[in-house]
């Protein structure tokens, strides 16, 4: 049964609920007095392993389930008991599995003007019609021959869809991509690093923390061609600002992982970007981790808000990065507002130097007996906090206007480091580095669940998890907040004080993100369950040696004793 045309929705509909990245739901149906009549409405099996990351899409009567590798998607009629309308299931080819990062993992679709937009493993970018699931163009926008993958979703904004790519693990020079919605045609392409032509960047109006860039601000920080191998991938979030018509996201680590072998600030890995959509051009940039030294990522979600500090109204950008430190900036200027750990055992920086007048303005005061550089190549630097993964990974905090709390899912795990000499071979791992995690001395817990105040950078509550919480947040105007936990577990929590309010064990550990939905009048709660990602790699891919999976495999050994593998989508509802 085709989709009826006036059920699909005027804006796009997207995996970060909106382009704020907020992930908040005006629903009220469900609240804080009866979250915990819910019930199990009706349930899917997703026929996939691996780590089921993303969120369902509902657009209209239809609601769109997607897959890890190879990236199936499902069109479920709403109004039939979720029954198939159509099923997308593209050829790639396995080889693209042994160069995929952490897992095999697939944040999902985005929808916008009738279409359905994603981006494959091996980097295909398609269209397809909702209506039908029929392919309406393809493109490729990297290679796995050269380590380049795909695991992130899209992000459709006016005519363009913007896209990244993963391959830092592996020597690649990532870059950002729009491509035009109706054609697939590529109207621009902006690197993470080199040339300033190539980035887009222009050294006099580009600016870092109110000062332009200058001449080649990428070249000069790289020691000869080591940039061409450089990393800086963007396999995060991308939000959009409609008013200053702005896109933001973050780049990932520096490759190699080793720091010896890449002297200088390796810009602009490690850093937020606003751009323009239209042209690509950078408006500013903020470096968060200047030769990184510990793969700490700044691809997590960049969340829009518009909040006062010292008393005057601002365009605010909120970002929980890997490194511990949540940063609040304007989004019009780049400004950085605060910066502050979220997590007490971060011990990398000490601090963010805040100070404007400083030559270190806006850069870390490093803790050199946490920097593996400090005791060079094939030493061992141990107990640094966080680990690799992060205190926060990928996945998304939501943001509630009724409380002014982020709410963001974290980890508490540290590690031991050892970089080591490596060679660059095309579609060879590029990695440099061991690690080891484990949790900080004398915690029982590897994870926790906070809530945080932006504009002071400070936590307002917390909740500790006996694992990382590896799902996504989300938000709503019943006064609630929803996560999950990677031995299966959907909660709910009172949004000001954080009680938990509701339990529900599904089949599978939680690594994608809850969200939420009307349908015939009636609210649903719905998450796609099934282990894996970073975190959850060991059972996921059944792997067995405590170093496997950069150290995750040892890291989260008790996890086998509370989930197990699997692929499904649950849906929950107040009885009628």
């Amino acid at each position: 049964m085709p989709a009826r045309a006036g059920d699909s929705p005027a804006k796009p509909v997207l995996q970060t609920v909106d382009y704020a990245n907020t992930r908040y739901a005006a629903l009220d149906q469900i609240d804080a007095g009866n979250v915990g009549r819910l019930r199990v409405a009706w349930t899917f099996s997703t026929g996939v392993l691996r780590g089921h990351e993303g969120a369902p899409l509902v657009i209209g009567s239809i609601m769109v389930v997607h897959t890890p590798f190879p990236n199936v998607v499902s069109a479920l009629d709403l109004d039939h008991e979720g029954r198939v309308l159509w099923r997308y299931s593209p050829r790639q080819e396995a080889n693209v599995i042994p160069v995929m990062c952490c897992d095999t993992v697939w944040r999902g679709p985005a929808y916008a003007g009738g279409r359905l937009f994603l981006q494959l493993a091996d980097t295909t970018v398609v269209a397809l019609d909702l209506a039908t699931g029929r392919e309406l163009w393809s493109v490729k926008n990297g290679d796995p021959a050269r380590g380049e993958t795909n695991t992130a979703t899209v992000l459709p904004v006016k005519d363009k869809l913007i896209v990244g790519i993963s391959g830092g693990e592996y020597g690649a020079r990532c870059h950002v991509t729009a491509y035009d919605q109706a054609t697939g045609r590529r109207l621009w392409r902006a690197y993470a690093m080199g040339p300033d032509a190539d980035m887009l960047i222009d050294p006099e109006r580009t600016t870092e923390l109110g000062r332009p860039v200058g001449r080649d601000s990428s070249l000069r920080s790289w020691e000869g061609d080591q940039w061409r191998l450089g990393g800086g991938c963007s396999w995060g979030w991308f939000s959009y600002d409609p008013d200053l018509d702005l896109v933001y996201y973050g780049t990932g680590n520096p490759s190699t992982w080793n720091p010896a072998q890449r002297p200088g600030g390796n810009r602009w890995s490690m850093a937020i970007l606003a751009r323009d959509p239209d042209t690509g051009m950078a408006r500013w940039v903020y470096q968060m981790t200047p030769h990184d030294q510990w793969d700490y990522d700044g691809v997590n979600e960049m969340i829009l808000t518009d909040q006062d500090i010292d008393g005057r109204p601002r365009k605010l950008l909120t970002h929980f990065d890997r490194n511990g430190f949540g940063y609040t900036l304007d989004r019009a200027s780049g400004e950085l507002l605060v910066a502050e750990k979220f997590d007490p055992s971060v011990n990398w920086a000490r601090r963010i130097v805040m100070d404007p007048g400083s030559p270190a303005h806006g850069r870390p005061e490093i803790d050199p007996r946490y920097a593996p550089e400090t005791a060079g190549e094939d030493e061992t630097t141990t107990g640094i906090c966080p680990g690799a993964l992060g205190a926060k990974n990928q996945q998304p905090a939501a943001y509630s206007p009724q409380t002014r709390l982020f709410y963001v899912p974290t980890n508490h795990m540290c590690m031991d480091y050892e970089p080591f000499r490596v060679t660059y071979s095309p579609g060879q791992p590029y990695v440099g580095a061991t690690l080891t995690l484990h949790p900080p001395a004398g915690a029982e817990n590897t994870g926790a669940f906070i809530a945080w105040d932006g504009t002071r950078g400070r936590i307002a509550w917390s909740i500790p998890e006996p694992f990382s919480v590896w799902s996504g947040a989300l938000a709503t105007a019943g006064g609630i907040v929803f996560y999950g936990t990677l031995e299966g577990y959907l909660k709910a929590v009172d949004a000001r004080t954080g009680r938990e309010l509701y339990r529900f064990k599904t089949p599978s550990g939680i690594v994608g993100n809850v969200t939420t939905y009307m349908h015939r009048g009636r609210q649903y709660v719905a998450v796609l369950s099934g282990i894996g990602g970073w975190a959850g790699i060991g059972l996921a891919a059944g792997l067995t040696d405590p170093a496997e999976g950069s150290g995750a495999v040892g890291g989260y050994a008790a996890l086998s004793q509370y989930t197990a593998p699997g692929g499904v989508l649950t849906v929950f509802a107040l009885p009628e």
